[in-house]
């Protein structure tokens, strides 16, 4: 059986870069791939994405690129990245020729539940605050008034994507479902990590991974256990 691969798909303000990390880690276990969005690395110069919708039918092309007959596929999202996932894997589930055996969501609630206390249309210092406190921590790179100034508009376009985000279906995804969270996460609580459970009409688990909501930054390891788990072979 050829090697499963874990398609990544980015949280908000973060470029595929962010799971290169990962690779020595993945060892034999499967092949990890990421999706890129505009506004961040190699794609710098492109507008970002404001609607999940626009963004969904944008990656696909690259999407099935990458997975149509490649085997196995996992889909990773996590916080922005898992309701991205979401709508991607509704996709690739009604595509010929490709083989989702699994989406792992990660630091979300379900796709139903909508995140109270937004930041989009914050000003500036109030916005960074914000989101400070909703992922639980801030990137060195804010705090350079000049970085600040590149990063802010493609940050603040994934935040805006994410907090007006809508399920362009209410029908249950046909794949398994794995939702993740950080055991000391205070954004996403276990009940709303559990709503997941709703979004699938296959099997369903829960697990949880010792950390915060960004646990995936501090301990990837325990991450890429748990997408080991979900992989066949």
């Amino acid at each position: 059986m050829p090697k499963a691969v874990v398609l990544c798909v980015p949280f908000a303000g973060a470029g595929a870069s962010v799971f290169r990390p990962w690779v020595p880690l993945c060892q034999d276990r499967f092949e990890l791939a990421a999706v890129q969005l505009p506004g961040r690395e190699q794609r710098f110069a492109e507008e970002p994405y404001r609607d999940v919708a626009a963004a969904t039918e944008g990656l696909l092309p690259e999407v099935l690129e990458r997975v149509s007959g490649a085997g196995p596929v996992v889909l990773f999202g996590h916080s922005l990245g898992a309701v991205l996932s979401y709508e991607i894997a509704h996709r690739l589930a009604a595509t010929d020729g490709v083989d989702l055996t699994a989406l792992v969501i990660s630091g979300s609630p379900g796709p139903w539940t909508r995140r109270e206390n937004g930041a989009s249309g914050l000003d500036d210092d109030e916005f960074l605050a914000r989101v400070k406190e909703f992922a639980g921590y801030r990137h060195d790179a804010l705090e350079d008034p000049e970085m600040r100034e590149l990063l802010l508009p493609t940050l603040r376009a994934d935040v805006e994507m994410h907090e007006s985000y809508v399920p362009r279906s209410d029908g249950p995804l046909p794949v398994p479902i794995v939702s993740v969270r950080g055991t000391t996460d205070t954004l996403v609580t276990t009940e709303q990590a559990m709503e997941w459970s709703k979004a699938t009409s296959r099997d369903f688990r829960f697990a949880e991974v010792e950390g915060g909501h960004m646990y995936l930054v501090d301990n990837p390891e325990g991450l890429i256990r748990v997408l080991a788990d979900v992989c066949p072979g």
